[in-house]
């Protein structure tokens, strides 16, 4: 077709190509990325007119995922894709958080960049895709933007490290990540792994980097054939006259301002009150130039706050770069929960519940992969009055679900396999105050809780949040960074893990050229103060605790014949609902015979523990069992001594003495203790209650005749059907 321009190159020993052209022509920027055989279109339009009074990026991003390009139809009445899940909310912050820092500073067209995948191979996931896409999408439009960017995920297996390892091999890494660069250098990078160091995190950074670069290319190539013109737009020029007035104004309260070591709150309110006293002295002479004016103090405390960390080795609240605000924990701050904690770092607050279910509480997973089961789920939530703001309260947004599956990653690999521990485990933090570095906090929080909940944890796992200041050669990494060493600088780098390695980690960069080395200095000044961190937590509770709160399950396990399942769960579910409702025990059994019992105590447990294993037990000569009489005959009584098993007690051998009439002795439904004597030729169960009773006058024959075989009723007829 005319007008089709595709790029191709192999990486992973799969082809990745590029094509634009013939889908999507209207947008601003299309292109299909095709990796193998998973397809994923990526559009980005701008709006023609800018949005108004917007002092930010207008950019929105969205990744969905089609169910029909694996084959499949949506669960649930509604058979339509509807509002994302967390899967795909997840990959959309993977495609934005790269790209957003390449938008230039003034663009304030409203833009949307979407990416569909419409084909999954089952293999090649189309998250990392989706950004690639992203950029090319952009790299062929007319939205000004400076890139590219390329997007891999890095898996290590048996110590080799693969490039985009496919979906079936992920349960073999002990490293997941997922990293975003530029030609020159590293901009995104989340993922998790199984405690690695600090070099092997490096080379692995550094082998992304390499496939990086061959994606740059290939998506240079293909905007150099369209040579596409960038959008030329007015971009306001800010009088030097009043930026030297606002600066004349403004400077030396914000770098007083800057030395004073004051509570967020406070700092908040002064920082205020220099923006009212400065818009009020330059009202008059410079008239609706109040946005104007507002970016240059933001600048202003910028570049203050740079210097003073750079020149002077002097933080916000007076620490040096190394420094960790002051810690405190505790653990079992709530009395019904089955494990709680309360972290506080500085200003930051995390108050974190653990709650331990069942199988049946176990999050079903469904999307284009087969549908899976999650057995621990974190859940972070940051209300409005964590910064002292009115908020609505709403279900998570995406920055929520993002922070709480960095903290899941960081904890997750810690938590023992079904097998050790059968508990779902939900962990949920709550941030209650935030100054800097709340996902970090709720890793240490999470790590306290489960162990207050007594969740067998192999160690504790802690977070840090670094940051960097960089301006030409000087560069400055600090620890533990605060939210305005967050916005003022020039790296956002979280680390979680343990004394022995890296669990969990995401790093956000907004300049370009961040070598390798800095990055290497980062991650070493993280494991000190994660060590640290660790110190404190462990003096606050060193290992799991050995008894569960009395409000937690406790879980009884055990294993029947394969060919007993039915027989356990009978007709409809007949007997195990049975069992649930005697017992108030929670039981769920597997196709292999794995049968685990929850019960809040004890004694329920063991009762259900009991009924199951009378419903699978064999009947064993010579054994006493507690029956229940089902039937009467002329001749005898038939007792249900197992479940579903029913015996003869023949008339003979109901008492010592003569028993004229069963009706005499018995009465259906009456309880009787009887011993197995005998399983004749036909599988049939002939019981005796005499040999239980002591005879009151014994003779010589009476223990060979008791013990002999009774045969009155070997006409099978007379015996009624087999159960």
């Amino acid at each position: 077709m005319e007008g089709i321009i595709t790029k191709e190159i192999e990486i992973g020993g799969r082809k990745l190509s590029l094509e634009c052209g013939r889908l999507a022509k209207q947008a601003s920027g299309a292109v299909m990325v095709r990796y193998a055989d998973t397809m994923v279109l990526v559009t980005a339009v701008a709006a023609e007119e800018v949005v108004e009074g917007t002092d930010f990026l207008p950019l929105s991003v969205e990744y969905r995922e089609k169910t029909s390009a694996a084959g499949k139809i949506p669960g649930g009445f509604i058979k339509r894709e509807g509002r994302p899940n967390e899967k795909e909310i997840l990959s959309a912050r993977l495609i934005d958080r790269p790209i957003r820092p390449l938008f230039e500073k003034e663009w304030r067209y409203e833009t949307q960049v979407v990416a569909t995948v419409f084909s999954f191979d089952g293999e090649n996931d189309g998250d990392v895709l989706g950004a690639i896409g992203a950029s090319a999408a952009l790299m062929v439009s007319d939205i000004p933007f400076d890139g590219p960017i390329a997007e891999v995920r890095v898996g290590r297996i048996d110590g080799e490290y693969v490039i985009n390892p496919p979906v079936t091999q992920m349960g073999k890494v002990d490293m997941d990540l997922t990293v975003a660069g530029t030609a020159d250098s590293i901009v995104m990078v989340e993922g998790e792994s199984r405690e690695i160091s600090e070099s092997d995190m490096v080379a692995a950074l550094e082998f992304a980097h390499r496939h990086i670069k061959e994606i740059v290319a290939l998506q240079k190539e293909l905007a150099s054939v369209l040579n596409v013109q960038k959008r030329q737009f007015e971009k306001k020029a800010v009088s030097e006259t009043l930026a030297a007035e606002v600066k004349s104004i403004a400077y030396d309260r914000i770098r007083e301002l800057n030395r004073s070591i004051l509570k967020k709150a406070e700092r908040s309110e002064r920082a205020k009150a220099i923006k009212v006293d400065v818009l009020a002295a330059l009202a008059e002479k410079y008239p609706g130039q109040e946005s104007v004016i507002e970016e240059l103090l933001h600048d202003i405390d910028r570049d203050a706050m740079r210097q003073m960390i750079l020149k002077e080795g002097r933080r916000l609240d007076g620490r040096g770069y190394k420094d960790i605000r002051p810690i405190s924990c505790s653990v079992g701050v709530l009395p019904r929960t089955h494990g709680s904690s309360l972290f506080t770092r500085g200003e930051t607050q995390s108050l974190t519940s653990v709650t331990l279910g069942t199988k049946l509480d176990e999050q079903t997973i469904d999307g284009l992969l087969p549908e899976s089961t999650k057995r621990f789920m974190l859940h972070y939530n940051f209300p409005g009055y964590s910064v002292g703001e009115v908020s609505r309260m709403s279900g998570p947004g995406r920055r929520e679900i993002g922070h709480g599956n960095l903290a899941e990653r960081a904890l997750k690999n810690l938590v023992p396999g079904e097998k050790e521990f059968p508990y779902t485990v939900r962990v949920v933090s709550d941030i209650l105050e935030s100054n800097g570095s709340s996902s970090m906090a709720t890793v240490c929080a999470g790590s306290l809780a489960l162990m207050d909940a007594g969740v067998p944890l192999s160690k504790s796992v802690a977070g840090i949040a670094m940051g960097l200041i960089k301006e030409g050669d000087d560069v400055a990494v600090i620890t533990d960074i605060l939210g305005n060493e967050d916005h003022l600088g020039d790296m956002d780098f979280k680390v979680a893990g343990t004394r022995d390695g890296i669990t969990a980690f995401q790093m956000d960069i907004k300049i370009r050229g961040i070598s390798f080395d800095i990055m290497a200095r980062a991650l070493a000044q993280a494991k000190e103060g994660r060590h640290f961190i660790l110190g404190i937590m462990e003096q606050t509770i060193g290992g799991p605790r050995m008894e569960m709160s009395p409000y937690a399950p406790r879980m009884t396990s055990m294993k029947i014949p394969v060919d007993m399942i039915g027989a356990v769960i009978g007709p409809g579910g007949k007997v195990i609902k049975n069992i649930v409702q005697q017992t108030g025990a929670e039981v769920n059994i597997e196709d292999d015979g794995s049968v685990v019992i929850a019960a809040v105590s004890a004694e329920s447990g063991s009762k259900a523990k009991e009924m199951i294993e009378r419903l699978v037990e064999s009947p064993e000569v010579g054994k006493v069992y507690k029956g229940t009489v089902k039937r009467m005959m002329d001749f005898g009584v038939f007792v249900e001594f197992l479940p579903g098993k029913e015996g003869l007690l023949h008339i003979s051998q109901i008492d010592h003495k003569r028993v004229n009439k069963v009706e005499d002795v018995f009465k259906l439904g009456d309880e009787v203790e009887v011993k197995l004597m005998e399983v004749d030729d036909m599988g049939r169960y002939n019981l005796s209650r005499k040999v239980l009773i002591e005879n009151p006058n014994p003779q010589p024959e009476d223990h060979e005749r008791e013990h002999r075989p009774q045969h009155h009723h070997s006409d099978h007829s007379r015996r009624g059907p087999r159960r």
